[in-house]
């Protein structure tokens, strides 16, 4: 019998628990090459509310609700795609001023669509970009960490990701963190990246 409208709103108040306890199994930083020092592609996207999770709940009835039965994509599924966005995000903000754009797309070519690793190597290569991270030898190592997921359909997810990059360059040291949404798309436990903005842009 299918739940009632109160427990299914409950369970989709409820879901980021579900996506929090997920993350801290699956999502512990992993580290991977590539990322961008700048001039981020963007795509319009409309402004969309961050869901945040709560533990499990209980379905009118006898028995625990499984929240996966209101979504439209499996655990399984939904692992992939953080583990997708993960590697994404690892390879986005890492980066060596001794690598051109072709280098440094080659490990997002894999999470991702070939229309954005397009856009994200152009922006990559921009003259002023360059010459910029050239003349100051930077280099980049990227950590990505999901803080939430801000919308899904039925073939995509929104997630907002931390990307913490310590940057060398020839002036010493920093360390830079930025907010990101970014959308894969795909279905099953098969996801690619296929948008990528400033948290505080957007994203759909």
């Amino acid at each position: 019998m299918d739940a009632s409208p109160a427990a299914r709103r409950v369970a989709f108040a409820v879901i980021v628990c579900v996506f929090a306890a997920l993350g801290a199994y699956l999502l512990g930083p992993l580290t991977h090459r590539g990322g961008t020092p700048g001039g981020k592609p963007a795509a319009a996207a409309s402004g969309q509310t961050t869901i945040r999770a709560q533990p499990s709940v209980r379905a009118a009835g006898p028995g625990p609700a499984s929240v996966y039965q209101w979504l439209p994509f499996t655990q399984a599924g939904l692992s992939a795609a953080a583990s997708t966005v993960v590697r994404f995000g690892n390879a986005y903000g890492t980066y060596t001023y001794t690598e051109d754009g072709a280098a440094y797309i080659a490990p997002l070519q894999s999470v991702t669509s070939a229309q954005l690793a397009g856009q994200i190597e152009a922006a990559y290569e921009a003259p002023g970009v360059a010459a910029a991270r050239q003349d100051e030898k930077q280099v980049s190592v990227g950590t990505a960490m999901i803080g939430s997921i801000r919308a899904f359909g039925p073939g995509s997810l929104t997630f907002v990701v931390l990307v913490t990059q310590q940057i060398s360059s020839a002036a010493g040291r920093s360390r830079q963190a930025t907010d990101y949404a970014v959308t894969v798309t795909g279905s099953g436990t098969s996801w690619q990246v296929s948008d990528v903005e400033l948290a505080s842009a957007g994203n759909s």
